[in-house]
């Protein structure tokens, strides 16, 4: 009877294996369609605004694209280095159009425009590279906030934490010293190093509490990232003056 019993459930089983499987296929399809038809719609989109040279549209598009994390078109980091390059973005185009490059090679359908951007990248690029305005994506440094490009600034010690103090190594801070006579008693003395007060004026900032060094905010640079896309000559003197610089050395 038992036997009977396991063989019918274990037939039942092997019954329902396929239609699970069946079943989450088409839930797994159900769910990929929607998907792939908003990326053909965000890339219709995308490639309609490139058409009417509204590539800050487009770029919007692109990235949707991207953030929806699914398989993007094999033709679209083409097609987005070329918006991120009008947009001159060209440290960013370059990255989308190198991986366009990587991925399609010669079999690209593209491939002959993407060669010819990558010739139109060049120059671009290469003035970011020489620029000293700039850092290495293109955008333009701007003048620490804190020290006002000058790299040093008085601020709270570091050592002390702006206490002014810090505590006896020698006695723990305590301010006595303990010692064992003859007779092994302890016997405490006052604390020669730091005459029993426990505290040390701080080496560093001579208890001022304040040291002159390198700014926190910038690292000591004297500038800071912005998302200000540089043209390599718009506020050339001012930023050079702060950075140490000739005024008119702008590459």
């Amino acid at each position: 009877m038992y036997k009977a019993t396991i063989g019918f459930l274990q037939t039942k089983i092997l019954l329902l294996v396929p239609l699970i499987f069946f079943l989450s296929l088409n839930f797994s399809v159900g769910q990929s369609q929607p998907n792939l038809g908003v990326t053909s719609r965000l890339m219709k989109e995308a490639l309609a605004a490139m058409e009417a040279k509204d590539y800050n549209k487009a770029n919007a598009h692109f990235r949707e694209i991207i953030d929806s994390n699914i398989p993007i078109p094999q033709e679209m980091p083409y097609y987005f280095a070329e918006t991120l390059f009008q947009l001159k973005q060209y440290d960013n185009s370059a990255n989308f159009l190198n991986k366009y490059l990587e991925i399609n090679g010669f079999k690209g359908d593209n491939y002959e425009y993407a060669k010819q951007l990558e010739e139109k990248l060049k120059v671009p690029l290469d003035e970011i590279r020489s620029c000293q305005l700039c850092d290495r994506r293109g955008y333009q440094y701007k003048v620490c906030f804190t020290c006002e490009g000058s790299k040093e600034i008085e601020q709270e010690c570091h050592y002390c934490k702006g206490k002014g103090v810090i505590g006896c190594s020698r006695c723990a801070g305590s301010g006595l010293i303990t010692k064992k006579n003859v007779f092994n008693i302890i016997e405490y003395f006052e604390c020669e190093r730091c005459a029993g007060n426990g505290r040390l004026s701080c080496p560093t900032c001579q208890g001022t509490k304040l040291e002159v060094s390198a700014c926190r905010t910038c690292q000591g640079t004297g500038r800071l990232n912005s998302e200000k896309l540089c043209d390599h000559q718009v506020e050339a003197k001012g930023l050079s003056f702060r950075f140490g610089k000739s005024p008119w050395h702008v590459h």
